[in-house]
């Protein structure tokens, strides 16, 4: 799958599912702008793309915030003069319970990344999408499509609703030639599973609840996105592609 001279825009690029899509799009031919909050990590996964692709354009941001987002696309647009993929992966984890009056915190502090700043990236690069017939990757959860545990009630929620998102904008969208799809991973080697399983003092991997028994690594992830984002896909659009061994079956 080439992606030669194809611009890509990552989010939360700074460690886990998303610094494997970087380094993925990078060394198809991609070249990709990283976004994220820790400058440092970034630089990383800058220096991983760089050692298999083009060097990506980094931008430190915050998508949450209103005048980071509109900088994300500004300068995606002015530094690599177009936009042909967006992957919306940024997201967070924070938990709370309607009994013990910590939900509404947890939910407004997801809901503004998980949701919200999807919805204004998207519309921010839809016109450039537009220009280019390109497409959009979410990535979700499967806690979008069920209940685990009470604490992350919001966190579902965020996922579920993520999930709705994308099949309106593939609706909207597709009569312009613009594909949004979603990846919904299960359990996946990354810094929030390790936070998840310190919260409930479990170690990583530990009793996972799926038909194969196992953890996926974020270069798995990557491979559907890649997919998704490709010509292979291009009968593709409004799908919530799962990736979670086995999770949903249980």
């Amino acid at each position: 799958m080439s992606f030669k001279n194809k611009v890509v825009i990552v989010t939360g690029a700074s460690a886990g599912i998303g610094a494997a899509i970087a380094v993925s799009f990078a060394r198809e031919g991609a070249h990709v702008a990283i976004v994220g909050r820790n400058e440092a990590k970034l630089k990383d996964v800058a220096k991983q793309c760089a050692a298999v692709g083009a060097a990506p354009l980094v931008i430190k941001a915050d998508v949450a915030n209103d005048a980071d987002a509109k900088r994300i696309i500004n300068d995606t647009i002015q530094k690599l003069g177009k936009l042909d993929v967006l992957v919306n992966n940024a997201g967070v984890i924070e938990f709370g319970t309607i009994m013990d009056g910590t939900i509404l915190e947890a939910y407004d502090k997801i809901m503004a990344i998980n949701l919200r700043a999807v919805v204004h990236v998207t519309m921010l690069a839809a016109p450039h999408l537009v220009k280019t017939k390109g497409n959009i990757v979410n990535v979700s959860s499967v806690a979008g499509q069920m209940q685990s545990i009470p604490t992350a009630n919001a966190y579902s929620v965020s996922k579920a609703a993520l999930d709705h998102f994308t099949r309106g904008s593939a609706l909207e969208l597709g009569a312009l030639g613009v594909r949004v799809n979603t990846v919904s991973p299960g359990p996946v080697e990354t810094d929030m599973l390790a936070s998840f399983a310190s919260k409930f003092e479990v170690q990583q991997g530990q009793n996972i609840q799926n038909v194969l028994g196992r953890v996926s690594k974020s270069e798995e992830i990557a491979d559907v996105i890649l997919f998704l984002a490709s010509d292979k896909a291009k009968g593709i659009t409004g799908s919530v592609y799962v990736s979670d061994n086995g999770t949903l079956l249980k």
